[in-house]
């Protein structure tokens, strides 16, 4: 076999069988098998050794007998003094230790400290926001991670870059929450931020999830794009009323128009005695920022 293609049969049991190793941390991915080595175990019976463990699944130390028993669905020893998990899950998190005895007397001892993860779906944001106001605080989006373990953590980005809350103009409130069942996590977090004013009009956001074991690249959600207001002070804001004054017979026309010179063109709302009257007042055209309603006198 070519030195290529043993390296990747090589990595390819490493993936499928979980990291097999000793005197050393082992993580190992939730529902996989997993094997560890008893070194200096002889390869065949006869064999003196001895497996045990502590977990989330004893209250002490417990011994594995080679020649099985109740226990073999969860871990059991191989022929050749192995000890197999044919499906590592949350509760088999804990040291694992064979004690062994070579056919010419010399005694090695194994220890293992298994960790397991779980990685989650892509994250995802959730009820985002389509445009902010600069200067005014607001939310942009809640982004949701479903099913890791252990927890990991979620991670907010404007333009590529990694937003820090400082309380002023970034905020983050964050939830965590654990399955009863399955044991796996739930993370959300929701970003409020303050735009500034005269900051970019277009702004991108992102997040990310960074998972906690093991070292792996964070996945990240789809991008969104907000568009950001710029409000425009009232002594620029310009209410033009024809005919000048607004003094017509009755069944006669008044026109409003609202001027407002702002860029990119502001949102106009139109109220009458206190109330949006939009039943009573009819769009007559726009021109340029400039908005215009008709309504009878």
């Amino acid at each position: 076999m070519a030195a290529g293609a043993a390296a990747g049969a090589w990595v390819l049991a490493l993936s499928l069988w979980g990291a097999v190793v000793g005197d050393q941390n082992v993580t190992a991915r939730i529902g996989k098998p997993l094997v560890l080595n008893c070194k200096g175990a002889p390869k065949k019976p006869p064999q003196q050794l001895e497996w045990k463990l502590n977990t989330g699944r004893t209250e002490a130390w417990k011994v594995l007998s080679p020649e099985g028993g109740p226990w073999d669905s969860v871990a059991r020893v191989l022929p050749n003094g192995s000890l197999l998990l044919p499906a590592v899950g949350i509760q088999d998190e804990g040291t694992f230790r064979c004690r062994a005895m070579s056919r010419d007397g010399k005694e090695t001892k194994s220890n293992y400290r298994v960790r397991v993860y779980q990685i989650p779906g892509k994250p995802e944001i959730v009820d985002p926001a389509s445009e902010l106001m600069a200067g005014v605080p607001d939310k942009v989006g809640t982004c949701v991670s479903k099913g890791g373990y252990p927890a990991g953590t979620l991670s907010w980005h404007l333009d590529g870059k990694t937003l820090t809350p400082d309380g002023k103009g970034v905020s983050v409130k964050e939830e965590t929450k654990r399955h009863p069942e399955t044991g796996l996590f739930t993370l959300r977090s929701e970003l409020m931020v303050t735009p500034a004013r005269g900051g970019a009009p277009h702004p991108t956001f992102s997040c990310s999830f960074s998972p906690g074991l093991p070292r792996r690249r964070a996945l990240h959600t789809a991008p969104i794009q907000l568009r950001v207001w710029e409000p425009v002070p009232l002594e620029e804001v310009l209410l033009v009323v024809e005919p000048e004054g607004g003094a017509v017979a009755p069944g006669g026309t008044v026109t409003l128009t609202c001027e407002a010179p702002a860029q990119p063109p502001p949102q106009i709302h139109w109220i009458k005695d206190k109330q949006a009257r939009r039943g009573q007042l009819q769009v007559r055209g726009w021109i340029n920022s400039e908005r215009s309603r008709q309504t009878s006198a």
